[in-house]
C-alpha cells in the first residue's frame, strides 16, 4: 500500500476492533489468562468459565463473525466509497490489535478509522478498547514501527441500522412461537452487565434503554424489558440488575407465558451469549415452564454492515471537511500606514 498524506485523503485504512476468542480447546486458558489480566479470579471460578467454552469445543464463534463483518465493510466502502482496507484486531485473541497494528504501519498506513464492535458506552465495553489501541500504537514503537493514528467513529446506539437489524432478529423469534402465544410474548433484551459504580459513570444504561425503546417502535409492539447476564466480579460488589433468569422467573410466578430474549448488548453470538441464554436460560425456561425463544445478534446482517458503512463513510467525510489546508503562500508585509484610495 502506497503511503499517502493528509492532504489527498484524511484516511488510509479501517480498523475492526473486538474482544476475540479461543479458537480450539488449547486456546482456552492462555485466552482466559489474556481477559483476567489484572484480576484476581479463585481457581474455581477460572474452572467454571473454562468449562462454559469446553462446551462448544473451545471455538467462539466471535472471531468468524467479526472477520464476516469485516469483509461486508470492505465490499461495501469499494462498491460505494471510500476505498479503504479493512483490519481487525482483537484485545484478547488473535488477531491481537499489536500484531494488527504492526501489519498496518508495514503496509504504510498512517491514518485509521476505528470502529469497536460495541455500540452502548462504558468503560468496560468502549472505552477499555480505546486503552488497548493506545497500548497497541506504544508496542509498534517498540518494534521500531512507524505510528498508526486511530480515529474513533462516533456513537450508533440509535443507527437506523442497529434498530432494523435487532428488529428484524426479535420479529424471526417471534415467528417460532406457537401463534397463539406471539401477542402476549414479552420481548426481553440483554446486555452484559457491569458494576454499578461504572454505570454511574457512563450512559451504558440509557443507551441501551434509547435502543430497546426504537426496535420496539420499529416492530410496533409495546411491552419489553432490559435486563442483564454474565455477571463477573466479587459477590459482594454491585453489578446491574435484574439477571434474566431471576427477572424471567419472577415474571412466569406472575403470569407471563412466553419471551422473546434479545441479546441486544451485544453484536455477535459468541460464548457468552450461547452459554448464558442458549444452555443457562434455556434450562431456567424449561425448568419453570416458560416458552422462550432466542433472537439472535445482528451478527453480519446486512442492516448492520450498511450501519458499519455509514459510520465509517460519515468520519471520513467529516474528517476531510475539516483538514488542515496547506499553506501555499504568505502575502507581502505591508509597512507603515495603508495607502490612501485616490479622492479621499
Amino acid at each position: 500500500m502506497n503511503e499517502r498524506t493528509d492532504t489527498q485523503r484524511p484516511f488510509d485504512a479501517v480498523l475492526v476492533v473486538s474482544f476475540g476468542g479461543p479458537q480450539g480447546l488449547g486456546d482456552i486458558r492462555p485466552f482466559l489468562d489474556n481477559v483476567l489480566r489484572g484480576r484476581r479470579v479463585s481457581p474455581e471460578r477460572l474452572a467454571e468459565v473454562a468449562h462454559h467454552y469446553e462446551l462448544f469445543d473451545g471455538v467462539s464463534p466471535i472471531t468468524a463473525l467479526t472477520l464476516a463483518q469485516a469483509a461486508g465493510l470492505r465490499q461495501r466502502l469499494e462498491a460505494y466509497g471510500p476505498s479503504l482496507p479493512v483490519y481487525v484486531g482483537m484485545r484478547n485473541w488473535r488477531p491481537f490489535l499489536a500484531d494488527t497494528l504492526a501489519e498496518m504501519s508495514r503496509a504504510g498506513v498512517r491514518r485509521a478509522v476505528g470502529f469497536i464492535t460495541a455500540g452502548h458506552k462504558s468503560y468496560s465495553s468502549c472505552g477499555q478498547y480505546k486503552v488497548n489501541v493506545a497500548d497497541a500504537r506504544k508496542e509498534l514503537a517498540a518494534r521500531g514501527l512507524a505510528d498508526v493514528e486511530v480515529s474513533f467513529v462516533g456513537d450508533w446506539y440509535a443507527h437506523e441500522g442497529l434498530v432494523l437489524a435487532n428488529a428484524q432478529s426479535v420479529a424471526e423469534g417471534l415467528s417460532r412461537l406457537p401463534a397463539e402465544q406471539r401477542p402476549g410474548a414479552r420481548v426481553v433484551f440483554t446486555a452484559h452487565s457491569i458494576p454499578t459504580s461504572m454505570a454511574a459513570a457512563s450512559r451504558y444504561v440509557a443507551n441501551l434503554e434509547a435502543t430497546a425503546r426504537l426496535v420496539m417502535e420499529r416492530l410496533g409492539r409495546s411491552g419489553h424489558a432490559v435486563v442483564f447476564q454474565s455477571r463477573s466480579g466479587r459477590p459482594e460488589d454491585p453489578w446491574l440488575e435484574p439477571d434474566v433468569n431471576d427477572y424471567l422467573r419472577a415474571e412466569r410466578a406472575k403470569g407471563l407465558e412466553a419471551a422473546v430474549v434479545s441479546p441486544l448488548g451485544f453484536v455477535c453470538d459468541h460464548v457468552e451469549v450461547l452459554y448464558d441464554l442458549d444452555y443457562e436460560l434455556r434450562a431456567t425456561c424449561d425448568a419453570i415452564g416458560l416458552a422462550m425463544t432466542r433472537a439472535r445478534a445482528v451478527n453480519d446482517s446486512p442492516a448492520f454492515i450498511d450501519l458499519m458503512a455509514d459510520m465509517v463513510r460519515s468520519h471520513y467525510a467529516a474528517s476531510a471537511a475539516h483538514r488542515r489546508l496547506p499553506i501555499v503562500g504568505t502575502p507581502p508585509r505591508v509597512e507603515g500606514p495603508p495607502p490612501r484610495r485616490p479622492g479621499t
